[in-house]
């Protein structure tokens, strides 16, 4: 196995990426279900995170994930009676209902204990893998699971096995270096397998790495009373389907000390979060590049320093923000970038700090109450599909980026309030189109523009009331007039998709790349 480059340039993984899928299901050779990461190619002027290059910028190896299995230690856990296969190791202790393992190696754990818990006190070089293969554990004092030391700790969870965590409602031991989830490890933590793991974290977290988190596969469920599942240097999602509902925070990376920590990626599986706070965080980077996530539930859907989406499906349902580019370390600087008191230049004289938003594939679609799409800097579009159901109220705007909205490619389609909206910038080399209707649309209202021919080139519906539309693709030709219909008929997916103009009701007529001054500057 490999540990963590320490000279990985993160700022580069987040504003340059352009990153293949990787698929995370393979087969051990006779240890089971493993994961495994596919090769692709990768920048060659840019160093950032690919799937080819996992297993160097994080503990993750695939070649972790097999094993010998006539090497496993069986060790089967019951109330007052836990008992070891190859109890001559003398790699494994039980003292009462505590299940000690204290080197590297391959172990095989099933059956139960209502009141105990299962530590892994290896050494620092050790890699010490646990298979769950029909587990139940409980703790009423404390965690159930826990690290204490290893190089990294492997939790494998059995094909077709169904196992269970959960953590005491309060905790005996409060100490600064105490644990605090239902699964806790002070070592680089992998979870794989195709089994499944539900987690119940009553007292605080549910999942916890306190140094490295690779998902790379596994159906596991988490419940947590504050954060659902976090890692510290960085947190990563390669395959498998995981459900989390967390008072806290969904899913997250919160190293805010160390340069070039606190990154999260996702670049395969499935993840759905309902979080009493932010859905998915990372102090630094926060990357979509393949994969399903979708934030059902949350304050602010994602939030990052820099947050890069170049694939995969995401849908972001928020009560404030949706995707907000914040917090991190910035160098916040006045910005003479253009545009009136909003829009795409930095209104009421807000500073443009070292904070971006960049989509440049797959599907983006956000429901937010506050901003839609937000960065503290600036913002670009260059590919994918971008859709914001936004603030019904004019205290926020479907688009709000303090820098410059820079569009070059994709689909944006951008709907709320008029009173903040934002339009792409003047660097935009894709134009685009700005509908304020004379009154608030209601939902489920269609959308529709035609060129001076008559023909379609754009149709919306929108999931809420609306006073106000951004519309960009590259079939807008910047100078060109448009004509706005509302009804007819639309066949779409995600707010997007195709119409007729049957029944349908003509508005006004918009000018390509003029939008209203005070809403954002001119452009293409």
């Amino acid at each position: 196995m490999r540990k963590f480059n320490k000279t990985f340039s993160v700022a580069a993984f987040a504003l340059a990426l352009t990153l293949a899928g990787c698929s995370a299901s393979g087969t051990a050779a006779t240890g089971g279900t493993a994961g495994s990461t596919s090769r692709a190619g990768s920048s060659a002027t840019t160093q950032m995170v690919t799937a080819a290059s996992i297993s160097e910028d994080t503990h993750y190896d695939a070649d972790d994930l097999t094993w010998d299995a006539a090497t496993e230690v069986a060790v089967t856990l019951k109330d007052g009676v836990s008992t070891v296969a190859d109890s001559a190791s003398g790699a494994v202790t039980v003292d009462g209902d505590t299940v000690t393992i204290k080197a590297a190696g391959t172990y095989r754990l099933s059956g139960t204990l209502s009141d105990g818990k299962v530590v892994i006190a290896a050494g620092e070089e050790d890699v010490v893998r646990v298979i769950l293969d029909g587990v139940t554990l409980a703790s009423s004092t404390g965690s159930p699971f826990v690290v204490q030391s290893a190089n990294e700790a492997i939790l494998f969870l059995d094909d077709g096995s169904t196992n269970s965590l959960k953590d005491a409602a309060t905790y005996t031991d409060q100490g600064t270096d105490a644990p605090t989830a239902a699964l806790y490890s002070m070592a680089d933590l992998t979870v794989a397998g195709t089994g499944s793991l539900a987690v119940n974290g009553q007292h605080n977290d549910g999942i916890v790495s306190k140094d490295g988190l690779v998902l790379a596969a596994g159906n596991v469920t988490v419940q947590a009373a504050d954060d659902g599942i976090k890692g510290k240097d960085y947190a990563v999602l390669l395959d498998g389907a995981y459900q989390v509902t967390a008072g806290g925070d969904g899913f997250k990376s919160d190293n805010d000390t160390d340069d070039g920590r606190g990154w999260l990626l996702v670049n395969g599986g499935k993840i759905t979060v309902k979080a009493g706070d932010d859905g998915i965080k990372a102090h630094n980077q926060l990357a979509i590049t393949n994969g399903t996530v979708t934030v059902a539930e949350s304050e602010e859907g994602l939030e990052a320093q820099h947050i890069a989406i170049s694939g995969g499906t995401v849908n972001v349902t928020a009560n404030d923000d949706g995707v907000n580019a914040s917090g991190g370390s910035s160098s916040s600087a006045q910005s003479g970038a253009q545009g009136g008191g909003m829009g795409g230049g930095p209104g009421g004289g807000e500073s443009v700090g070292d904070y971006t938003v960049d989509v440049s594939g797959g599907s983006l679609t956000i429901n937010s109450q506050g901003d839609g799409l937000d960065s503290n800097g600036n913002a670009t579009v260059s590919g994918g599909t971008v859709v914001v159901n936004g603030p019904e109220n004019d205290g926020n705007g479907a688009l709000d980026v303090n820098g410059e909205l820079a569009v070059s490619g994709g689909t944006v389609a951008a709907a709320g309030s008029s009173g903040m909206a934002v339009t792409p910038g003047s660097s935009s080399t894709q134009s685009g189109v700005q509908v304020t209707f004379g009154s608030t649309q209601p939902a489920g209202t269609t959308v529709q523009l035609a060129d001076a021919d008559g023909k379609l080139v754009a149709t919306f519906v929108t999931a809420k009331s609306a006073a106000s539309l951004v519309f960009s693709s590259a079939a807008i030709e910047a100078g060109k007039e448009y004509t706005v219909y509302t009804g007819g008929t639309a066949k779409v997916e995600s707010g997007l998709g195709e119409g007729s103009l049957n029944g349908a009701q003509k508005l006004g007529t918009v000018t390509a790349g003029e939008y209203t001054q005070g809403h954002g500057p001119g452009g293409r």
